[in-house]
Formats: C-alpha cells, structure tokens, sequence
C-alpha cells in the first residue's frame, strides 16, 4: 500500500522483487495517488508539473508500470480507479519532516482530505476482498516522514486490514536508524568516487529506533531489479552507481541529497492496536500458519 507513485520502489522494491518471484506467492500494489504535485528533476519535461500544463499524474503512470515491469509485478492497482483522489502535496517542517498543506490550498480531490477517509477506507477493502491478502505492508503512523497522503495512506490500511477476513500479518515499512547509519557510513568516501551530491546525514533521513523493528528483508539478490525500477521513475529521482565492486548505491530526489539504497529492507510487524509484535524475523511469512 503506497501513497504515490516511486514510493513503492524506493521502501519496498526489493521485497516486491523477492516475492514476486517466488512461485507460490503472489504481490498486489495499491498506488492511492498519481503523484501529481511531485517536482521534475528532468528539465525538458519541466512543464508537466502541477503549476505549469499539470500533466504530471498521467506522466508517471508510465513509470510506475516500467517500475512495476522491472520487479516482475504484475498486478497493481489505483484506489478508487485512476484519478480517484490527487496528491496532496506538502510542506516542509523541520528540515526532513512535511505536514499537510493549509486546508484552503487542497485540491478538490485530495487525498488528505478528512471527508474522503470513509470512501478510501470503503475502496481499499473492496481490494482486500478481491485479493485476499494474508500479509499486509503499509506505513507507520507517521507515514515516515510526515507527508499527508503517507499518513492517510496508514490510517485507511489499519482500517480495512481490521476488518479483512484474510489477513493474518500486517506490516508498516520502517528505516532503523542503524541501518541508515551503515549505509551512510559506506558512502563515506563515495565523493571520491563521483557521488555528484551532498552525501545525506542520519539527521536529514526518517528513522525508528532499532529496537521498534521486527523483520529484516534480505534484499541484496533483488538490488538490481530495484536499481532498475528507481531509474524508472525518471523525474522524480537519479540513481548514483560508484565503481565497479565498491558496492557504492545512492540515489537522490530533487533535493539532490545522496541517499544510501540499502540490501536490507525492514519493517515492524504490528497487532490490530498498532502496538510492535515482540518477534524477530527475516521473512514477512515466517510462522503465518500460527497467526
């Protein structure tokens, strides 16, 4: 479950990749927005954002099924139809943390609006009837890092998981600080090797503590296929690769901030309550017979 298009790459990809390879599995993605209020980092398509010819959404549906294609994802869904409800945009708070634009500046249909909760809860439990899921991955309450639509994207996934017959684990998509401290570390000399960006600090980057995190998803096996699908999502990111064998992988967004792309992707198995499962696992289906 996925607030806007490149989301789903950038925190899950490589979970996507592994499970969707695996032949006894089967991955749905939910994209609630097209990203319409995102910038362009790609200068001659500078004039699809939403303050110029507005024709950004439609733009990157394209890059999110050439991002879908290269992680092998086959079904992916838009909540409530394509162009249901629109990026809400942000603003920025406390250098790496956003907050919900004034509510006099929302477009009609965004996706943070309190009034379209009851209908985004009613469209996703349709998809959870459809697809029976048994393991569901979201955001945590804060959605990360604060945006809007991330944390209405969590309180609708929490909803329609609680009353969703199928579903036995639920999941939100975390960074644990020590985790985002080695990638960096490894970067440390990447400057030298062409990084074309600021390197990040562990300050500038979401985080949660080591000990709020239950499952490390190897993903080192899937890093090309979710190389591959961050390139795809041409305006909203580049992809930095250092030298062959030095193992050095960034990417930055139109902050041009380098940040780290990490083999591990993790997240904090959660009750119905929201309160962290005391478990450790490295595998979203470990002991699922038992739930």
């Amino acid at each position: 479950m996925h607030a806007h298009p490149d989301d789903e790459t950038i925190t899950t990809g490589g979970t996507i990749a592994r499970y969707a390879a695996e032949p006894d599995t089967s991955v749905t993605l939910v994209t609630c927005t097209l990203g319409e209020q995102g910038e362009v980092m790609v200068p001659e398509l500078a004039g699809l954002a939403a303050d110029r010819a507005d024709q950004l959404g439609g733009y990157r549906i394209g890059e999110l099924a050439a991002a879908a294609a290269a992680l092998g994802l086959a079904d992916r869904r838009m909540l409530g139809g394509t162009g249901r409800w629109r990026d809400s945009g942000m603003v920025v708070v406390e250098g790496v943390h956003a907050a919900a634009p004034p509510r006099e500046q929302l477009h009609a249909r965004a996706f943070c609006a309190e009034e379209q909760r009851a209908a985004q809860v009613d469209a996703l439990a349709e998809i959870m009837a459809d697809v029976e899921p048994h393991v569901v991955v979201g955001y945590d309450p804060s959605g990360g890092y604060g945006h809007p639509d991330h944390v209405r994207a969590h309180e609708i996934t929490m909803a329609a998981a609680d009353s969703a017959p199928s579903v036995r684990k639920v999941y939100w998509s975390v960074a644990p600080a020590a985790d985002v401290a080695a990638g960096l570390a490894e970067l440390a000399g990447a400057a030298e090797h062409g990084l074309p960006w600021r390197l990040a600090t562990l300050a500038e980057l979401p985080s949660v503590p080591d000990d709020t995190v239950t499952t490390r998803v190897d993903v080192s096996g899937q890093l090309g296929a979710k190389v591959a699908a961050l390139r795809a999502h041409a305006t909203q990111l580049t992809v930095w690769a250092g030298p062959a064998g030095s193992g050095e992988l960034a990417f930055a967004l139109t902050n041009e901030i380098g940040v780290p792309v990490l083999r591990a992707e993790s997240y904090s198995l959660v009750g119905a309550s929201g309160s962290v499962r005391p478990v450790r696992e490295t595998d979203l289906f470990d002991g699922i017979e038992a739930w």
